[in-house]
């Protein structure tokens, strides 16, 4: 599905084209991408009662739902009323009684679930290698990984199975999909979107993400979700962004290519482009996020399992993972003796606010409207050889590491922060560009996002 969601809304209000049609050929799309493996679930009937009763509503002259009939994905640990939670992972099966209310609220405006997505297992991971429900492939190379732990609904967006969807980031998990196959993925402020009814990873860091073709089918689902709406940005030749290092030092020959284009013609428009460091906000993420991270997946999922699968415990969930990657860190350094003790969670839960303050600081000295770097430092990567580990540069990294670098700053920040796509690196495979502002300032952030899209399509 090429055309964007305002246009699709429009044709159905209209009455140019039907829900059904559109349920039809997304549920037929993905169907015909099936060696993607992007779907857990796909739910055809449903999805087509849903579309049946917005085409009566329409024909019946009732209100106009902004969304009305557009097919959507969810990921697969985002509750979905009528349609199973399994988190991809074998240990995890329910029927939940309601939508997570992030879901809720796009139902209501018209939109339709046709499916849930495949993930990197348990929600840990950067390739969607998942080895309970088969590996998620890369449509612009089906030996490449997507990218996670959202790759299936970055690839049903990507393949144009559906032209939006949702998925969720705690370090990455929304933008590096949507890097590694060519599409806008945004992480909203921390707490700024219900997480109720989401499969916890780290709840201080996850939230909801959208994923879309372009900013401004972003900014329409963004605006539907939270009743916002998204302000003029001041004019190109008027924004000031900045440069952040360590977040450009280390880059593949494709991705820094593509990189440095995309300066060059931000400073042809007027841009001002200042140089940060952001080294000491990098170095304290990594070095509070662990701790926090591994106490809460400990602690949030076995409040989960209590309230949604009681028959579970989380030690029968860990035994039940089959993606190695995931099962050995939930045996090491959440349930074992790698596990942060409460003393060292509760020492980075007391830095926190430090590093937010530094980071807000960071842009209001440096009078930033948002600083940008590449989404990850690497193109997408052969399943079979870089699942672990990658080369990059002549090096030797490990594969998570190496791609979560980049955004892990964004979750302990709280910071909006999105990823869109500046062209192929000399493989032909999609970067991305990331771009972060302050916490709370998501609306202000897309309107320049909007900008910078701008300023590259003009160039193509």
């Amino acid at each position: 599905m090429t055309t964007s969601l305002h246009e699709l809304v429009e044709m159905v209000l209209a009455r140019k084209i039907s829900a059904v049609s559109l349920i039809e050929e997304a549920c037929d799309n993905a169907v015909a991408h099936s060696e993607l493996n992007a779907f857990i679930c796909l739910d055809r009937h449903g999805a087509l009662q849903k579309a049946k009763c917005i085409d009566r509503e329409l024909a019946s002259g009732s209100h106009r739902r902004p969304l009305a009939g557009i097919p959507i994905v969810v990921k697969d640990n985002i509750n979905v009323k009528g349609m199973h939670t399994t988190a991809g992972t074998l240990g995890m099966n329910f029927l939940p009684k309601s939508s997570a209310p992030v879901v809720e609220r796009l139902e209501g405006c018209g939109a339709i679930v046709v499916g849930k997505t495949n993930l990197h297992e348990l929600a840990f991971g950067v390739t969607s290698n998942n080895a309970a429900f088969g590996a998620v492939r890369n449509p612009w190379d089906i030996a490449c990984f997507p990218g996670g732990s959202s790759g299936g609904t970055a690839v049903a967006v990507a393949a144009g199975i559906v032209p939006a969807g949702l998925g969720t980031d705690t370090a990455g998990s929304v933008r590096l999909p949507a890097a590694l196959t060519g599409i806008v993925g945004f992480r909203p402020s921390t707490g700024s979107l219900s997480s109720q009814g989401v499969v916890p990873s780290v709840p201080a860091f996850d939230t909801i993400g959208p994923l879309a073709v372009s900013v401004e089918d972003t900014i329409y689902l963004f605006e539907v979700m939270t009743r916002g709406s998204v302000p003029q940005c001041k004019p190109i030749n008027q924004l000031r962004l900045g440069l952040a290092h360590p977040l450009f030092d280390n880059l593949s020959p494709g991705v820094n290519q593509s990189f440095r284009a995309l300066i060059s013609t931000l400073i042809d428009a007027g841009v001002d482009l200042v140089e940060v460091d952001l080294s000491p906000i990098v170095s304290a993420a990594l070095e509070i996020g662990f701790p926090i991270g591994f106490h809460q997946m400990r602690t949030a999922m076995g409040h989960f399992l209590a309230n949604y699968q009681p028959q579970t415990q989380l030690e029968g969930l860990v035994a039940m993972i089959k993606s190695e990657d995931v099962k050995e860190v939930y045996q090491e350094s959440v349930l074992g003796p790698k596990a942060p003790p409460d003393s060292a969670y509760q020492a980075a839960l007391k830095k926190l606010p430090a590093v937010r303050d530094s980071y807000s600081k960071i842009i209001q000295q440096h009078q930033l409207d948002a600083i940008v770097f590449p989404t990850a430092p690497i193109e997408a990567q052969p399943l079979e050889t870089s699942s672990y580990q990658l080369e990059l540069n002549g090096q030797t990294l490990p594969t998570l590491d190496t791609l979560i670098y980049n955004n892990v700053s964004a979750p302990v920040t709280g910071a909006p922060s999105i990823s869109i796509p500046i062209g192929p690196g000399t493989n032909g495979l999609p970067v991305g560009l990331e771009i972060d502002g302050l916490p709370g300032a998501d609306l202000a952030l897309l309107a320049v996002a909007r900008q910078i899209e701008q300023v590259i399509t003009l160039q193509k």
